[in-house]
């Protein structure tokens, strides 16, 4: 895909007729869900889809169930097929856009899978892909907080940490299109083992994945907390965004240890970005960053401050929550799908 221009800023807004609306639908496929939105030209939202993606299901049944929730989005929105014009996927992991293959994808177990050309297959329509992180950073670069600016970074913090860099109004890929891979900058000399083998990644720090390791840690060790309790309730075997939520709205004094931890590591990845390429903004998104908003970006905007290597107007430099919640990535999946088009 190499260097897209983002070019002029759209709204969601609006409804109209819909039988004469032509429409691009965006999917954003993770390793816990699937989700679908049909958007028009205008990027207005007319039909969500969402399910959750079976964890062990294998690359052709999941293609198929991709297949099936984008006819049943675009029927949802009362949009005939023929006006569905294109399907962009932000999927995760390393992929080629130009050819349509996810090269490695961790979470769903995939290599080498010709996703476009599969799912082209059974839609009979053009089928642009993207990484998933690089999506939900044009998402909120396009139509979120970082709407209005030239320079903006995306950092989605969930099981891992990824990010997405627009510059001059363009996402940048890197020439090998592998550029954005923050998580992997390693903040602590020694630390604990990334997934990607690495020791002292700011993901083995800072990610959901790492915090919930920490604080089985400390419960292990004795400290009193009410998160295990927490997930026994609502019924889940991983620390959950709303987990986290709830056991710092209750003062739990181990996640609010362990979240202060993470929040510091963040800040010492936003003052390497920052130094590095002196954005106008930095979105923070992901599920922690939509439960907690702002009470979680202010400690890390704080912190990240005062690394700054030039401090003469720090302040122009936004450090925001993001703003579109879960549609992030489809959303910006559709905005790709329509800069691939050339229509908007």
């Amino acid at each position: 895909m190499g260097n897209v221009d983002l070019g002029k800023h759209q709204h969601v807004g609006g409804t109209g007729l819909r039988d004469k609306t032509d429409i691009i639908l965006g999917v954003d496929l993770g390793g816990t869900s699937l989700r679908v939105l049909a958007v028009d030209r205008r990027n207005q939202i007319l039909a969500v889809e969402k399910n959750p993606t079976k964890p062990d299901a294998s690359a052709s049944s999941l293609i198929k169930d991709i297949a099936a929730f984008s006819r049943k989005a675009a029927e949802s929105a009362g949009v005939p097929w023929q006006r569905v014009l294109a399907v962009c996927v932000g999927a995760p992991g390393a992929v080629d856009p130009e050819r349509g293959i996810v090269y490695k994808a961790p979470n769903l177990g995939w290599e080498n899978v010709p996703l476009g050309r599969r799912l082209g297959a059974l839609l009979s329509i053009p089928v642009f892909l993207s990484n998933d992180v690089n999506a939900g950073t044009i998402g909120e670069y396009v139509l979120g907080a970082g709407r209005g600016t030239r320079d903006m970074i995306g950092i989605f913090v969930g099981t891992g940490i990824g990010g997405g860099l627009v510059i001059g109004g363009k996402l940048h890929e890197g020439c090998r299109g592998a550029a954005g891979e923050i998580g992997h900058i390693v903040v602590e000399r020694g630390g604990p083992r990334c997934g990607c083998g690495k020791k002292g990644c700011v993901e083995a720090l800072a990610s959901r994945t790492a915090m919930e390791r920490d604080v089985r840690r400390a419960i292990r060790s004795g400290a009193k907390s009410v998160v295990l309790k927490l997930m026994k309730e609502r019924k889940r075997t991983r620390m959950t965004s709303s987990v986290i939520a709830r056991a710092m709205g209750k003062g739990d004094p181990v996640m609010l240890q362990v979240m202060k931890r993470a929040q510091y590591y963040l800040a010492i990845l936003v003052a390497n970005l920052v130094n590095t390429l002196d954005p106008e903004s930095i979105v923070i998104g992901g599920g922690i960053a939509e439960r907690l908003g702002e009470g979680y970006v202010a400690p890390i905007r704080a912190t990240a401050r005062e690394f700054y290597l030039r401090q003469d107007g720090r302040e122009r430099i936004k450090i925001l929550p993001g703003s579109l919640g879960d549609n992030a990535g489809a959303l910006g999946a559709a905005v790709l799908g329509w800069r691939r088009l050339g229509q908007t």
